[in-house]
């Protein structure tokens, strides 16, 4: 009985349609995610497309599949961010497409905008790893204490305690008067 059970789900899991359906619910979160901490595009498709190229590779070892899809696939997002920004230095990129995009905008509000977006994703970039992925799950992915627990292995209390940390750096970083 318990064989069928894990063969059933590792067809689930092993389904067309059900990799589909996890890709389409999933891969808009993963960019956003990637594209926040790493501040391109191309390089965040890069991270999504990696991200399942792992997952899929799990599935052909591990056919069962893990029992929390999405903070799986947050956790080798994650991962993979961090190889990326160990194998390189980030590449800072001031004037960006969407920016460029905006046809009505005044340039000074705009560069304006786009240089206090560049100051906060430094300023997260600064943040420890823990404290970065916390603050990202939390406030711009807008997961639970919970999720965010069960993505990073810790229990809510601790990733409470190091999203109180992570602000109070933030704070520090942002409000410290900018050297000229």
């Amino acid at each position: 009985m318990r064989m069928e059970n894990h063969t059933s789900k590792s067809r689930e899991f092993l389904n067309r349609d059900a990799l589909i359906e996890i890709y389409e619910q999933y891969s808009p979160k993963l960019f956003r995610y990637g594209y926040r901490l790493l501040g391109d595009q191309s390089t965040a498709e890069e991270c999504v497309a990696d991200t399942f190229s792992r997952f899929l590779t799990s599935l052909k070892s591990n056919p069962v599949g893990p029992d929390n899809v999405q903070a799986y696939l947050y956790r080798i997002a994650h991962n993979w961010i961090t190889d990326y920004y160990r194998r390189q230095p980030p590449i800072s990129d001031t004037l960006s497409e969407d920016i460029l995009d905006r046809k009505n905008g005044n340039p000074h509000t705009l560069i304006g905008e786009q240089m206090e977006t560049e100051r906060v994703r430094q300023a997260l970039l600064n943040l420890p790893q823990e404290q970065r992925q916390v603050i990202v799950l939390r406030f711009l992915e807008e997961q639970s204490h919970e999720q965010v627990a069960v993505a990073m292995e810790k229990s809510p209390q601790a990733t409470r305690a190091i999203q109180y940390r992570a602000i109070a750096s933030l704070r520090r970083m942002l409000l410290e008067p900018e050297e000229v």
